[in-house]
């Protein structure tokens, strides 16, 4: 009898303990024991680690170690891409280039919403006048390669890098919206005007009045509070590809791997495939197909009638021809594609640099700070709905040992205030010269490399030249469970969580 009344009193503590944990939020603080998750502590919300899922048209993109430059002889003879060991971080890439239906989209939501601001709208448009050129008949493309219908899936061409960095904001304000309009936090606002409309970081400051369904409770009040990018549910921006991220991405060593596990890659790539010819060289109905839009030799840009080798003499669509071994399409020709870096004709120069900088390599920099007021609060949103920001003053990060300017785009070239690159007289490169990659339909083989680089400015656009956008990743590397204790184990990986 003693039994089992110490049993059933043992089972009433265990009982009572369990329900204590789960009314006081059952999860503490390893350092002070202090509750989560309770509004009797204070409130402090802390969320599980969750998978960061794979943004509409995305591919996850393994980071890793591998040799960034040149892979073939140096035709051009201008060293501009010394081979050198780098890392990059794991990170996603678009499937395939910005298509013109991706862009007539893009141009139409800022026709609709920013109706007090019609530059806004003109400073969008692709420049269709790229394809004229004294001595051809282009003329027809100029009124139908962006719009006729026939064109939809083509890459979108005649936009600056400025204007593919303005569509990567807009993106990520659109993908973010429809996150919070599919878990019912908002209601779709499709006739929101000018300051309106939904921008990501404006948001997350509290200064986004919009059609909002339902908050997400405030455990520190007990009232409502609107997302935080704490919860882990909207998505880092959408960027333009770092030059070492596009250039990993295209090689796709990965598919060169011996087994999974080993760090042995068997061959090494000139191209996005293997082998030194564009063709498809696997035994099957494919074997000798053109690989790539690209131009085969002085007037050839697509073959002969009846047996035309890559079918397009301008560029074909975003998902012609065979992926590369990260499932990323035209990775080398169609279009040419812009990068974030600031080209450089020199890399590496010396050891110490290379040490320094062989993590995520990039040359662009400028470090910026949201504008707030006397009492450190964010300054009221411009009239296009976001967030003021302002390059930081260069004298609030004296006593910084990390970095002492805000605009390092020139760092170890020249960090005069001045920087006088001859430009116009001895050089074409200056500060808004941006790194462009990839080759096109209009470029020989030599271009299809993914170490070979050129670079064009920032404000200027081309009939060759176009985009695809990327976003870094957060948590683990490996894209398995970011969950503590997971990064390290052996076994099959998760699904990627895709939004589409």
């Amino acid at each position: 009898m003693n039994n089992v009344l110490k049993f059933s009193t043992l089972l009433v503590c265990l009982v009572s303990m369990v329900a204590c944990s789960k009314k006081s939020g059952g999860d503490r603080d390893t350092a002070t024991g202090w509750v989560y998750n309770d509004p009797k502590w204070g409130g402090y919300e802390k969320f599980d680690a969750v998978e960061q899922e794979t943004g509409p048209n995305l591919v996850p993109i393994e980071g890793g170690t591998f040799v960034m430059g040149l892979s073939d002889q140096d035709v051009t003879y201008e060293w501009n891409n010394v081979p050198r060991r780098v890392t990059v971080s794991s990170f996603y890439m678009d499937e395939t280039e910005v298509s013109n239906q991706n862009w007539k989209l893009y141009v139409n939501w800022l026709a609709n919403t920013y109706v007090s601001y019609p530059q806004v709208i003109r400073d969008a448009l692709p420049d269709s006048t790229v394809w004229r050129e004294e001595l051809a008949y282009n003329e027809p493309l100029v009124e139908t390669y962006y719009r006729h219908p026939s064109y939809n899936d083509y890459p979108v061409v005649g936009v600056s890098w400025l204007q593919a960095q303005r569509y990567c904001e807009w993106r990520t304000d659109r993908v973010n919206e429809m996150i919070l309009i599919e878990r019912g936090i908002l209601n779709p606002s499709p006739d929101a005007k000018d300051s309106e409309s939904f921008n990501t970081k404006a948001y997350m400051a509290g200064q986004y009045q919009g059609n909002v369904n339902k908050n997400l409770k405030d455990l520190k009040t007990g009232g409502e509070r609107s997302v935080r990018f704490e919860d882990g549910i909207l998505m880092p921006s959408y960027i333009l590809p770092t030059e070492a991220q596009w250039e990993y991405a295209a090689l796709a060593l990965q598919g060169n791997q011996a087994s999974t596990g080993d760090e042995l890659i068997t061959d090494r790539k000139i191209y996005p495939w293997n082998g030194t010819s564009p063709r498809y060289k696997k035994h099957n109905k494919n074997q000798g197909d053109i690989q790539a839009n690209f131009k085969r030799g002085r007037g050839d840009y697509m073959g002969m009638s009846g047996a035309l080798n890559d079918n397009a003499s301008i560029p074909s669509t975003v998902r012609a021809y065979f992926p590369n071994d990260f499932g990323l399409f035209n990775m080398a020709g169609n279009v040419s594609e812009w990068t974030g870096d600031v080209y450089r004709a020199t890399t590496s120069l010396s050891l110490s640099d290379a040490e320094n900088h062989d993590l995520n390599s990039y040359r662009g920099n400028v470090f910026t700070e949201m504008m707030v007021d006397e009492n450190g609060l964010p300054l009221e949103k411009d009239s296009l709905g976001r967030l003021r920001t302002q390059i930081i003053p260069d004298e609030d990060l004296k006593d910084r040992d990390n970095y002492r300017k805000s605009d390092v785009k020139n760092y170890n070239d020249d960090d005069s205030e001045n920087v006088d690159y001859g430009y116009g007289k001895t050089s074409l490169v200056s500060d808004k010269a941006r790194v462009i990659k990839g080759g096109s339909w209009a470029d020989r083989l030599f271009w299809l490399s993914p170490g070979a680089r050129r670079f064009k400015n920032e404000d200027k656009s081309d009939r060759t030249i176009g985009f695809r956008c990327a976003m870094n990743r957060v948590g683990a590397e490996n894209f398995e469970s970011n969950k503590s204790g997971n990064n390290f184990k052996e076994g099959t990986k998760s699904k990627v969580k895709r939004r589409y």
